[in-house]
């Protein structure tokens, strides 16, 4: 019975997002359904950028990897909570270890794609003769790689502070996914290190992205109130606040999450916290950018009439 770890448990019992019967079927198909349109959404979203040459442009090469991580993210999580509603989700040793790697891997990539976008309009409102310069494909791509390299080595920091703790007899984690908080509570070692790494891994890519984009959007909204034009100023508004809707929807619910001082709080209300962004947020986000936008709309478009002909 005893693990690589020295641990005495090998498997872990999920209890899922509620334990009231009545609410389990409806849940179960609310949720498959958010999960069918978040992976439609984003697959849809990721081939109109591939198929259609004017989306090729730095602000879509960006959402082309907020799609690319929202999807991958879904699908960490979701399929694993959707067991819960409809039998007994136990999940093994190695199973919660891995989902917990991809899990702290796709969450901070979201964060750094999110800061890399911020500056990106910051760039095309603030900058816009220096703009196809400073957003060259050479510096598109090498920000790309810089958000994948700082969410691998921060899911490698969390995931092996984890593999160090040793759990004893209480295996069922009361949440939908291996998450860190839940897991600390069952630990029967000292979680000190593994605190003082979230607080660290967590600052940096909550507090630093945060700092980034209020700085961002500070000198767009100066720049903006200096246009003349009123179509110009509507128009970088509604460029700009569809990126705002996302990072506070996604930022918000993360920090309320992660940086409070102790695990003091209830364990349904940060689950019901850490459903805006690992299932709401990753559906949303496809929407958000493209109800509003007429070159996704035109690409649409163009896509249905190709496949019609």
């Amino acid at each position: 019975m005893v693990s690589g770890n020295d641990s005495l448990v090998t498997e872990f019992v999920l209890l899922g997002l509620t334990q009231q019967p009545e609410l389990q079927l409806p849940l179960f198909f609310l949720f498959l359904g958010i999960y069918v349109i978040t992976v439609v959404g984003n697959l849809g979203l990721i081939v109109l950028i591939v198929l259609n040459s004017h989306l090729h442009t730095p602000m879509y090469y960006f959402l082309f990897n907020l799609s690319f991580i929202d999807l991958c993210y879904s699908c960490v999580i979701t399929p694993r909570m959707l067991m819960s509603f409809v039998k007994k989700n136990i999940i093994p040793y190695a199973e919660c270890m891995t989902q917990l790697f991809f899990f702290a891997f796709f969450v901070i990539d979201e964060c750094c794609i999110l800061t890399s976008m911020a500056y990106d309009r910051y760039v095309a409102i603030c900058k816009p003769l220096l703009y196809k310069v400073t957003m060259s494909h050479q510096v598109c791509f090498m920000l790309s790689v810089g958000v994948y390299a700082m969410g691998f080595v921060g899911a490698v920091a969390h995931t092996a502070c984890m593999l160090r703790l040793t759990f004893c007899d209480d295996n069922i984690i009361n949440h939908y996914m291996c998450d860190i908080p839940p897991l600390l509570q069952l630990s029967c070692t000292s979680t000190y290190v593994n605190e003082l790494v979230v607080f660290v891994v967590v600052g940096v890519n909550v507090i630093g992205p945060s700092f980034i984009i209020f700085i961002s959007y500070t000198l767009i909204l100066s720049s903006i109130l200096r246009i003349k034009s009123t179509d110009g100023r509507s128009k970088a508004f509604s460029t700009c606040s569809s990126h705002l809707i996302a990072v506070s929807l996604f930022f918000g619910a993360s920090a309320f999450m992660y940086l409070k001082p102790s695990p003091t709080g209830s364990f349904d209300q940060d689950k019901v916290s850490t459903v805006f962004y690992t299932i709401v947020g990753p559906m949303m986000n496809p929407f958000i950018y493209s109800l509003r936008n007429k070159d996704v709309h035109v690409a649409l478009t163009k896509t249905l009439k190709r496949m019609l002909l």
